[in-house]
């Protein structure tokens, strides 16, 4: 049973960082930022994969006119050129054309093609040269069988896939490319705030060593009470947070029609986020429901990484006198953080493989690799138990080891500890 004290201190923290000006920017701003700078540049570059915004002229050496079938399906990138090679190598040098195909005789059996630009292009030109003329050479190929075109249209016409998702239900549409994505955002989510509110606990115990309150406190306080107080109280605050980020993206899914279309066309996104319904004037984008015990198990898995990392945390900031000094001791923590992140993709790509099983179940990365297995795939109950027990069995040894370097370490000033130091402050708490 805790003491009031503990509450006290717990309320105390609470108040004094929501209260705060920093806490209303990181809650309404920070998001602004960081989808900006990680989010955003990922689904660009995902939507423009196959985009280009260079010229390429074709020239056609082949007595098929291919080069006109070419153009005629992208006549935004591609058009005919009859002049000598020469000078379509002095404009491409001069900056004047982006670049040109050779479409030779030859190519056509070697299934090749040369393209020539200044030096590079990017995936995106790449990516489009590739599938138009591959499109073109198939049906060439096919024709040159003698097959009818419309047989021939008919089998080059690509496979729309839609998922569909077998429960004890029936059977449902399936949101796989959806929930992939809000897990990927998930699990940076929770790398961000682990980094953000672990590093916060640690400043403060620091800050208040370092002016000595942490003396006043233990004279009316046990120090386990200080540190888990201070623990619970930035953790509420990061709580806090998620609720209002919750609410606003609930409220804004109310227009998530009109706020799409600004950016996105509806034929550059999956079908499944497309609804054949009108509204405006356009088709409407379906946004596929986040079921409940996905939000729950974000949250749990936040809270208990939370308390995992947050007690490493505090006994670091209490081994300590100042944030530099912290640095070489916090570098295995951090590291804890960095490398599940290191493995999200790999996880998004198979997240029923073996390798995304045992790393989810590594309790200092499960907070962030269940999570993306949980919105990506149906994780069985008995893994996410599995997990939650190891978490809570880690968190319990971490408690227990962050308590014996806070209740020493607080007390010590103007010595930088190693960590055979506090190897020793263990054995001997």
């Amino acid at each position: 049973m805790y003491s009031s004290k503990f509450w006290t201190i717990a309320s105390n923290e609470y108040l004094r960082y929501i209260r705060s000006k920093s806490f209303l920017i990181s809650t309404f701003i920070f998001p602004l930022f960081w989808l900006g700078i990680i989010i955003l540049p990922n689904v660009i570059a995902v939507l423009s994969f196959e985009k280009t915004a260079k010229k390429i002229a074709i020239v056609d050496q082949t007595d098929a006119n291919l080069g006109k079938e070419i153009v005629r399906r992208d006549s935004k990138t591609f058009y005919l050129e009859n002049r000598k090679i020469e000078d379509l190598n002095r404009e491409i040098v001069e900056g004047i054309l982006d670049g040109y195909i050779l479409l030779r005789a030859q190519d056509i059996d070697d299934n090749s093609v040369e393209l020539y630009t200044k030096g590079g292009g990017g995936l995106g030109l790449i990516n489009v040269v590739e599938k138009t003329l591959t499109d073109v050479f198939r049906q060439y190929r096919l024709l040159g069988k003698g097959i009818d075109p419309s047989v021939v249209n008919f089998v080059l016409s690509d496979v729309k896939v839609e998922t569909k998702k077998v429960t004890t239900e029936g059977v449902q549409k399936d949101y796989a490319s959806f929930y992939g994505i809000v897990g990927y955002i998930m699990a940076f989510l929770i790398y961000i705030l682990l980094f953000i509110y672990g590093a916060m606990v640690m400043r403060a115990v620091i800050e208040e060593k370092a002016s000595r309150i942490i003396e006043i406190l233990l004279s009316s306080a046990r120090p386990f009470d200080i540190m888990f107080g201070k623990i619970l109280g930035i953790g509420s605050v990061g709580l806090t947070q998620i609720v209002i980020w919750f609410v606003l993206i609930g409220i804004l899914s109310l227009f998530s029609t009109q706020i799409i279309s600004l950016f996105v066309n509806p034929t550059n996104l999956p079908s499944e986020f497309v609804s054949s319904s009108q509204m405006e004037g356009f088709k409407s984008f379906e946004i596929p429901p986040i079921p409940l015990f996905s939000v729950v198990a974000f949250v749990i898995y936040f809270l208990l990484g939370y308390f995992l990392f947050a007690t490493l945390f505090s006994g670091i900031g209490a081994a300590v006198d100042q944030e530099q000094d912290a640095q070489a001791i916090s570098t295995p923590v951090y590291l804890f953080l960095i490398i599940p992140i290191l493995f999200v993709s790999a996880v998004m790509a198979d997240p029923e493989s073996t390798f995304s099983v045992i790393l989810s179940l590594i309790p200092f990365f499960t907070p962030i690799l269940m999570v993306v297995r949980i919105f990506a795939t149906s994780v069985p109950l008995w893994q996410i138990i599995l997990s939650f027990v190891l978490l809570i069995l880690t968190i319990l040894g971490c408690v227990i080891l962050a308590a014996k370097i806070y209740r020493i370490g607080v007390l010590i000033y103007g010595k930088k500890p190693t960590f055979k130091e506090i190897y020793r402050w263990l054995r001997e708490a």
